[in-house]
This record gives C-alpha cells, structure tokens and sequence, in this order.
C-alpha cells in the first residue's frame, strides 16, 4: 500500500511539472492583460511574457510604462525588460525608464538602464539620469549605466 501511495505521489507531482508556464502562447492582449491583474504573481507573468515577444508587443508598451511604478520589484523589473526587449518602438516609455533609474532596488535601476541601451539614440532624453549613474552604490548597475550610456551616444552619433 505504501509503495502505491509513493508512486501515486509521484505520478501527480511529475504531470505537475509538465505544464506549460502561464504566459506560453498567450496573444499580446492577454499578456497585456495578465500585466494589469490584481495578482502581483500574474502582473510579473505578463511581463515577462511581453518580454518574450519583443518588437510585437510594442502596443503594450503604455501598460509596461505603467508597470514601471508597481508596487512590486519584480514586476517593476520585468516591465523594464520587456520595454528594452521591445526596443526603439518603446520610445514613449523613456521618461518611465529614465525615473526608473532611480529606484529603490538594484534590479530595477539595472534592468531600466538596459533598457535605455537597447533604446539607443531614442533614449537621448535620459543620458543626463544614466550619468548619474556613476555615482550607484551597486557596481552591476553602475556597469549597466555606462553601456547603456555608451550605446545611447554611439548611435546618436551615427545618426548624426
């Protein structure tokens, strides 16, 4: 009877671990929608789904500003790297990222900043906010800063 009991245990707890993850396959809008749930564990889900689309998902890019001023940390962060993911079509969200920079957690000053980079000559308007993140107490940041900064200036200047 034990052994029964183990493998049923077993069997249960494997088919659970078949599953897809909750933002595979969903269409924009749904992802969107995830993003903007009660459920703080749904919102990070929905982000980091729109991350995944990249360039599709640019007609999130509002809500994903939006997410920016969570609550949540994590949900912040993913909403900063779908916007970086997404990249020049997200350039209504640079005032967002460039405040997000000066966030109280590491993870998301880094994530937003990365997201400048991948914004390049678009996000022009926070290289003042990505300066100063020289001066980070957190090395990964002040690090993602300077190529963040670097890439801005390098395209601007190709542009020019």
């Amino acid at each position: 009877m034990r052994r029964v009991a183990w493998w049923l245990i077993f069997a249960l707890t494997c088919l659970g671990c078949t599953g897809k993850p909750p933002y595979q396959g969903k269409s924009v809008a749904e992802l969107e929608r995830m993003l903007r749930s009660p459920d703080a564990d749904v919102q990070v889900q929905g982000a980091f789904g729109l991350s995944l689309l990249g360039s599709s998902a640019r007609e999130a890019v509002p809500a994903l500003a939006d997410g920016l001023r969570s609550e949540h940390a994590l949900v912040r962060q993913n909403a900063a790297l779908a916007l970086g993911k997404i990249g020049p079509d997200a350039r209504t969200a640079v005032p967002a990222l460039a405040e997000a920079l000066g966030d109280p957690e590491w993870t998301v000053r880094r994530q937003a900043a990365i997201a400048l980079g991948e914004l390049g000559s678009d996000a022009a308007g926070a290289a003042l906010a990505l300066e100063k993140l020289g001066k980070d107490p957190d090395q990964l940041v002040r690090k993602a800063g300077k190529e963040a900064l670097a890439k801005v200036r390098r395209e601007g200047a190709a542009k020019k």
